[in-house]
């Protein structure tokens, strides 16, 4: 079970999209659950995208709980013998805490194997920050920096895998699914060094 965090418009839906596409490739079943009961047109989106990548999706109506999606969707991936479950939950500024709050209840119910920190590259300082908030929160075991296409040196990387401690594990690098690809220090350098 893997839960996806972050602030809204990071890119968390169609990181695990990229993410159920890299899994279902290598071989794993996969089950997204929709826990972003809140945004409208994100159940329709989370569909779309499963559609396109081959996998299912666990879904209730809008304003359900979302900690209560992620308790089905996980009890269907056992009952299918379904490897992994990637739950999407409703992108949050880490200062409200009423939604902090819903999401220490997701991780509290689904007692996740990772928690994955989504972060905008593009967003420099704000993006620390805002992994910080998240670490205290619920504790990040990863991170998945988006939009690494645009950031030309790659600031964020360093950055928050600095003031965390946490791996960056993947870079999102456009909008194709195939559009994902494994941090290394060699990108880093290279980014670092002017190259692209």
């Amino acid at each position: 079970v893997i839960v996806f965090v972050g602030v809204n418009g990071t890119g968390k839906t169609t990181t695990i999209a990229k993410i159920a596409k890299y899994l279902t490739d290598n071989g794993f079943t996969v089950l997204l659950a929709c826990s972003d009961t809140f945004r409208a047109g994100a159940l329709e989106q989370l569909e779309m995208h499963a559609k396109r990548v081959g996998v299912k999706v666990i879904k209730h109506r809008y304003g359900a709980d979302p900690a209560a999606v992620a308790y089905d969707a996980i009890a269907s991936a056992r009952a299918r013998g379904i490897d992994v479950v990637l739950v999407d939950t409703a992108g949050r500024m880490q200062t409200d805490r009423g939604l902090m709050d819903e999401l220490r209840k997701i991780v509290r119910v689904s007692q996740p194997d990772l928690v994955v920190f989504v972060g905008d590259a593009l967003a420099g300082n704000d993006a620390l920050e805002q992994a910080k908030k998240f670490e205290e929160a619920v504790g990040i075991d990863a991170v998945v920096l988006t939009k690494v296409d645009a950031d030309a040196r790659g600031g964020a990387a360093v950055s928050i895998a600095h003031a965390i401690g946490k791996p960056i594990i993947f870079l999102g690098c456009g909008q194709r699914y195939e559009d994902l690809i494994p941090f290394t220090r060699e990108w880093l350098v290279d980014r670092i060094m002017g190259g692209s």
